[in-house]
Order: structure tokens, then C-alpha cells, then sequence
């Protein structure tokens, strides 16, 4: 085939807006993209052209798994994108490639495998009852996002990066000003500024630890000289932010079960079944909004019968990947008995997220505290009117009003 065939049969470009959405829709503009091919080309909100975007499990599992794709090659291009506050830090492990990625990883390994997430299980529990209590004693109508939902991770990530109780606050306001478009990029950049700051100054204070949190594994390592401070800085702050992100995840989880009661009474029937249940609403949960981090391909590669060439930006969707009806029968559904459920909602292959178990821990013992201590549980409203985030690029419910 001619380069010139392939430049006349390259797909249009289509502009994919910054909505707000609402509930557990599913953005209907990823719905299109992904019935009109295996690979098409989008713009988003800011940034500079357009990219690929890649749907299809396969292809996404493949671009992921890559060297010929490379994060790092990111940091010199103002890629189109969602956030207009984009702003990559130098060494930060979500623009590493390996080795220099694998490295950076391995210094905080410990706190996010089985053993090290069951070292917080019980404290994790302690502190959930604590707030169901709480809840309990003021009575309904309570907002389940502030009782539970919000201050549950924040409690439980606080805890695994080594983070004092006191500061907890600060670091969830950091968060969501990180989190968050609406506030304006200089105001995100400050609040990421602060956060470093912080995390400079805590990893430096562990530097002789031999405890087993993450603050204390990254000052270990940067003080055997593993790894540098500003690389433990940026982990530091990716993974404080990728905790607090199981605020919005477990919304729209008890969103869900809140507007579907017969899944939320199969659960309370069968409590057998909630890890695999937990992970089919991981699978369906639209999560983000648009798509993450983008990745240059630093030589031509074939995806789908269409040639990407060197220098092209590329995205994969793991959303899309997760409703492929190659991979999921009937993936609009949601299914209790779904086995086996290769779902990617952590991601894939090098950047596969570090606290996907961490993330099933608090889910399944969100489900367990309130399903059962609460079994009355449902909206005080019309599920039409939670208010759900805006200018969010992790989707969830601003509020969950709650009776009993």
C-alpha cells in the first residue's frame, strides 16, 4: 500500500468535548469513536493536533505493554488533551519509561503487594466503623460522599504513604485542586507545588526509617541512593492522588447500587460473591473522563491494518477496552456471575496502577460496612438529582444524600 493511500484513508478527526457527565452514563462521544473502528483520531479540549485513540482491548493491551510507545517522549510535546492545567514533572513515574520506570517502582513495591496492603486492613476496618458509627449517631439524611466515602480513602492512603492524621485535611484539599479544571491551572500548579513540598520535607524526615509506609520506603531508598529526592517527590505525589481517587470510584459504585436496590439486595443475600462482584462494577464504571496520559510512538508501528508513524501521539482507552464485545458478552450489562473478567480498569503493563489491590481492599470493606450495618441504605432523592462533579477529570457524585 502507497503512503499516499494511507494519507487519503486516515480517519477524520473528531473533536471530543470536555463534558460534565452525570451518573454512570457512559460518555456517549467514546460510544461513537469506538463504533466507527478499531483506531480513530481525536482532538481534545487543549494541547496542540490531534492523536490516536486506540479502543479495542487487544490493541489497548498491546500499545500499553509497548517499548515502541514512550511516556517520556511526552514531556517535550503539548499533546491535545483534557487538562488545561497539564503540567509533567521531570522524572515523575507517570513519564518514565523502563528501566528508568522499573527503578522508580521498585522502591515503593512493598507497601502496594498483598502483604503490604493487609498490613493496613485492620486499621482500614477501625476507622470505617469509626465513621459508619459517627454516621449512625446523626441519623439520616446524611451525604454518604462526606460521612464515608470521602474521608474513608483519605484515611486509608494517609496511612500507607505515612502521613499524619493532622495533615490529612491538607492533603485532600491539595487533591482536589490538583484534580480539578475548574479552579484554573496556576491555582492546580501551586497546590502540586505544595504537596512536593510537603512530601520533600517528609521523605527527608525519613530518610533512617525502616518502617514499612511509603514515605519511609522512599526516604530509605533516595538515602541508599536508589533513586533521587525529586523522583521520590513525584511518586510521593502520584500515588497520594491515585488514592484519594477511590472517593469518586466508590460514588458511583453505591450510586450504582443505590439506583439498581436488586444488585445492593443480591449483595446484603450473597456476601460470597462480592469480590467478584466488586470487580464487574470496576469493570463498568466509566471512571474518567475522556482519556489519561498519552504516549508517543517512537517508530512506525501497524495497529489494526493502519500504520502509526514515528512522532504520533497515541492514546488507549481503557474505558472503551473494558466494554469490548470481543472480550465481554453483553458489555452494556452488568453481570455478578461475569467469569473470567479481564477488565483493565487499573490500566496495563508498566503503568498499571500500584494500588489496584489497595482500591479492592477499601471497596470491599466499603460494601461490607454499609451493606450490612446499614441495611436500609437507599437515596433520599431522585437519582437525577445527585450532584455529580463538574470539571472533574475523575468522574463522581459532588454529594450522595442518603436515608435509611
Amino acid at each position: 500500500m502507497s503512503e499516499e493511500i494511507l494519507v487519503e484513508t486516515l480517519p477524520p478527526v473528531r473533536h471530543w468535548p470536555a463534558s460534565d457527565l452525570t451518573g454512570a452514563d457512559f460518555d456517549p462521544v467514546l460510544a461513537e469513536l469506538m463504533a466507527e473502528g478499531p483506531l480513530t483520531r481525536i482532538e481534545l479540549p487543549n494541547g496542540e493536533g490531534w492523536a490516536w485513540l486506540v479502543t479495542r482491548m487487544d490493541d489497548v493491551r498491546m500499545v500499553a505493554n509497548d517499548p515502541r510507545f514512550s511516556r517520556e517522549a511526552v514531556m517535550d510535546r503539548q499533546v491535545t488533551r483534557l487538562a488545561p492545567h497539564f503540567i509533567p514533572s521531570r522524572g515523575a513515574v507517570g513519564f518514565l519509561d523502563p528501566p528508568d520506570h522499573t527503578r522508580l517502582r521498585r522502591s515503593v513495591a512493598p507497601a502496594f503487594t498483598a502483604r503490604g496492603v493487609e498490613r493496613v486492613r485492620e486499621d482500614a476496618r477501625r476507622m470505617l466503623d469509626e465513621l459508619v458509627d459517627e454516621l449512625l449517631r446523626d441519623g439520616p439524611p446524611a451525604d454518604l460522599t462526606a460521612a464515608a466515602l470521602s474521608p474513608f480513602p483519605i484515611a486509608v492512603i494517609c496511612e500507607l504513604m505515612g502521613v499524619p492524621a493532622a495533615d490529612r485535611h491538607g492533603m485532600h484539599n491539595w487533591t482536589q485542586l490538583i484534580l480539578s479544571s475548574s479552579h484554573g491551572a496556576s491555582v492546580s500548579e501551586r497546590a502540586k507545588e505544595e504537596m512536593g513540598a510537603y512530601f520533600t520535607g517528609l521523605i527527608g524526615a525519613r530518610s533512617g526509617s525502616t518502617e514499612e509506609d511509603v514515605a519511609s520506603l522512599l526516604g530509605a531508598a533516595v538515602g541508599r541512593g536508589e533513586i533521587t529526592m525529586e523522583e521520590a517527590v513525584g511518586l510521593a505525589v502520584l500515588l497520594q492522588i491515585g488514592g484519594e481517587a477511590v472517593t469518586n470510584n466508590s460514588g458511583q459504585m453505591f450510586y450504582i447500587l443505590l439506583t439498581r436496590p436488586e444488585l445492593a439486595e443480591r449483595l446484603r443475600a450473597e456476601p460470597g460473591i462480592r469480590p467478584q462482584a466488586i470487580d464487574e462494577l470496576l469493570r463498568y464504571i466509566p471512571h474518567r473522563n475522556a482519556v489519561g496520559l498519552s504516549r508517543i510512538a517512537m517508530e512506525d508501528v501497524e495497529i489494526a491494518g493502519t500504520r502509526i508513524r514515528a512522532g504520533d501521539a497515541v492514546y488507549v482507552s481503557y474505558l472503551a477496552a473494558n466494554r469490548d464485545p470481543a472480550v465481554f458478552r453483553d458489555p452494556e450489562e452488568i453481570d455478578f456471575d461475569r467469569g473470567p473478567n479481564p477488565h483493565v480498569a487499573f490500566g496495563f503493563g508498566p503503568h498499571y496502577c500500584p494500588g489496584g489491590q489497595l482500591a479492592r481492599l477499601e471497596s470491599q470493606l466499603l460494601v461490607d460496612a454499609l451493606l450490612d450495618r446499614i441495611p436500609g441504605l437507599r437515596l433520599a432523592v431522585p437519582p437525577g438529582q445527585v450532584p455529580f462533579k463538574k470539571g472533574a477529570l475523575i468522574r463522581g457524585p459532588e454529594a450522595l444524600p442518603v436515608t435509611w
